[in-house]
């Protein structure tokens, strides 16, 4: 399936100065087949290592760091020439570190061959303090596939309404009658690439469920390459308890919810593990929205949230026939799924992740982000109803030229405020450059 990373990975195969590329990103969010589609589609050849299925491999980057060496050794086995026409892939590289500070090397001795790397844990490998070729790699993180993604295979003819616009005109109701159950449909999947493959090759909810559940079996039994057997268990709780901290009205994470009598200090190291393996987004509370918003990052408040909505939604146990029970999809759980889906859309949009502001007890603004030194808030809704007081708090102090509600409500720019339908999502950066 295309993605939309596909455009940047050409970006950096024609740079003059590429360096080795890292490509970061969850278990099964589908970087091996994008490695393997980008060598097949842009290169005259590929050569594919995998240092979780052949062990053997790590010999020849933990005895020497001679790239020569090491670009002839990995041809003799592979049968295939690796030179400057070739992709050279290392994926699981997490499995070999020394691989990992081997890129150095690549880049200084052999800027020429083109290398990419992955590992489904890299993000933890990182977090060790193993030896990093500091400026001599690129990064790019691939996230699960967003509705923008998806809709192509469920529907052309309105992905391609959505992929041509440009304008800030309403959506006609032609198009939005079929839009909300197709962005329904998307919050029961989610946007892993399995399970999109498993429900377009059935057209049935029963076969989502399955493969669900074993993505969550599957990432539970990562959390044992913990290398503190202590934290395991704490990784665990932290990971099961997404879908009550998101069902709260505040979403701000509480330790008590993980289990009674939890303290932070007791699972910080939890949360970075879920963090850093890709699983959980953390989003820190701000003391006031003003540049750089990391600077005003307050340590004792954020929330978390998960790494797709799918996976959220099979995880709180809400079945999918809530798909054919008008609005209960969007509102059910306090607007949880709405919420985790907008986050995991401005992600893949915005390089800096988003933050969230409070004024005590008073308001709490869902998101704030910031795109070209412009601070936005966003307020997300997940019902008809778009009465704000937050949102009106904020505009009414800080006076934001622009401010962002999402809803099921149509594409509407007035007074400063843009409300984007929730299945427009995706197409956020794009408006905002419109206005």
């Amino acid at each position: 399936m295309d993605r939309a990373l596909q455009g940047q990975l050409t970006e950096w195969k024609n740079k003059p100065n590429r360096l080795p590329l890292l490509l970061q990103g969850a278990r099964q969010v589908g970087k091996t087949h994008l490695m393997k589609w980008f060598g097949q589609h842009h290169f005259q050849q590929s050569a594919y290592f995998n240092f979780d299925e052949r062990p053997e491999l790590k010999e020849f980057f933990v005895q020497n760091k001679n790239v020569h060496r090491i670009i002839e050794m990995l041809t003799l086995i592979s049968g295939i020439t690796i030179n400057e026409n070739t992709l050279l892939i290392l994926d699981e590289i997490q499995e070999c570190p020394e691989a990992l500070n081997t890129l150095k090397y690549f880049a200084e001795n052999k800027p020429g061959i083109p290398i990419i790397c992955a590992g489904s844990l890299l993000g933890v490998l990182l977090n060790k303090g193993f030896s990093f070729p500091v400026g001599k790699v690129e990064f790019l993180t691939l996230y699960p596939m967003t509705f923008r993604e998806v809709l192509p295979y469920w529907d052309p003819t309105l992905a391609k309404y959505l992929e041509n616009r440009s304008t800030l005109e309403e959506i006609p109701a032609f198009f939005v009658n079929d839009l909300i159950p197709q962005f329904k449909k998307y919050l029961i999947t989610g946007g892993m690439p399995a399970v999109i493959n498993a429900f377009n090759l059935q057209s049935q909810f029963q076969a989502v469920e399955n493969v669900l559940q074993n993505l969550i079996l599957s990432y539970k039994g990562d959390f044992a390459k913990h290398p503190i057997m202590s934290d395991i268990a704490k990784i665990g709780q932290v990971f099961d308890s997404l879908p009550t901290q998101l069902s709260r009205e505040n979403k701000k994470f509480v330790f008590q919810l993980v289990r009674n009598g939890a303290r932070a200090r007791e699972y910080e190291d939890a949360i970075q593990w879920l963090v850093n393996a890709g699983l959980a987004h953390q989003i820190w509370l701000i003391s006031k929205p003003a540049l750089p918003l990391i600077a005003y990052d307050q340590f004792n408040a954020f929330k978390l949230y998960g790494m797709d909505v799918g996976i959220i939604r099979k995880m709180s146990n809400l079945s999918a026939v809530v798909f054919g029970e008008g609005d209960r999809l969007f509102t059910e759980f306090k607007g949880a799924l709405t919420e985790n889906y907008i986050l995991q859309s401005l992600i893949t949009q915005f390089p800096e992740k988003p933050h969230y502001w409070t004024s005590g007890n008073i308001a709490e603004i869902d998101f704030v982000i910031t795109h070209e030194n412009q601070i936005i808030p966003i307020e997300v809704k997940s019902d008809m109803s778009i009465k704000s007081r937050s949102l009106t708090l904020y505009r009414t102090k800080f006076q934001p030229a622009l401010a962002i509600r999402y809803s099921i409500r149509n594409l509407e720019f007035r007074d400063g405020l843009l409300n984007i339908p929730l299945y427009m999502a995706d197409y956020t950066k794009e408006l905002i450059e419109i206005i």
